[in-house]
């Protein structure tokens, strides 16, 4: 599946350079119309991220958020400082199909167990965002001390099924997505299906990735700097 990514801070659509909020680049006003035309397009699934919730800890653009949702039938998947299962209550009882927690798997691991337990891994997905090999939380803004593989190893035991996983230093750079780090996760835990995040600069790395075993794709900067097309997009969606 292929996920365009809408980023959310202060109510805009704007895409970060390597996880840098001081440098965002304004893609649209209107996050609704964006997903209005990414549903148009005919793809079926949207990304969302709260930037402003990631670093708050706590929902930030939840208006918004319900704006998407009550605008489209697209298959929502929203992260973003989700810390507690009231935030995550909240967006599911909204609509969003499923919710990514990020630092709080992380750093509450308690609180991604009863989420699992509760809600499945169906609706809960864990975001792990990395640079130089360690797992980065708050908004990319904290080193966690922990590598990739030794987050993803606590959380599949977990019972996580589904892993988004970004490299930070790839993500806004057009840079190519890091396929050896996504195709090697996703051969050491073969129960979890990988989603890869970051990077992705044109449709033959979205071919490139699905030839490595990665199916599920997020891609954002690219789209709206036009080396890839919501056209393109819909022609790789599996």
């Amino acid at each position: 599946m292929i996920f365009p990514a809408i980023d959310l801070l202060d109510g805009q659509s704007v895409r970060l350079y390597q996880g840098d909020y001081q440098q965002a680049t304004l893609i649209n006003h209107s996050p609704v119309e964006q997903a209005q035309l990414i549903e148009s397009a005919g793809l079926g699934h949207l990304h969302l991220v709260d930037l402003d919730g990631a670093k708050a800890g706590q929902p930030v653009n939840l208006p918004v958020i319900q704006e998407i949702r009550a605008a489209t039938d697209l298959k929502i998947e929203l992260g973003g400082g989700i810390r507690n299962l009231d935030q995550v209550q909240q967006y599911l009882a909204s609509g969003i199909d499923r919710v990514i927690i990020g630092s709080a798997a992380v750093k509450d691991p308690e609180f991604l167990q009863v989420a699992l337990d509760q809600y499945g891994p169906e609706k809960i997905v864990v975001g792990v965002d990395g640079r130089d090999g360690q797992v980065m939380i708050a908004g990319w803004q904290e080193g966690s001390g922990q590598s990739f593989d030794q987050v993803l190893d606590k959380v599949t035991q977990q019972g996580a099924r589904q892993v988004v996983v970004t490299d930070v230093s790839q993500d806004g750079t057009l840079a190519g997505p890091n396929i050896k780090l996504l195709a090697d996760l996703q051969d050491r835990f073969p129960q979890v299906n990988i989603i890869a995040s970051g990077g992705i600069s044109s449709i033959q790395d979205i071919k490139n990735l699905q030839a490595a075993g990665i199916q599920d794709v997020i891609v954002g900067r690219a789209l709206y700097s036009g080396d890839v097309t919501l056209a393109q997009l819909r022609e790789v969606d599996g």
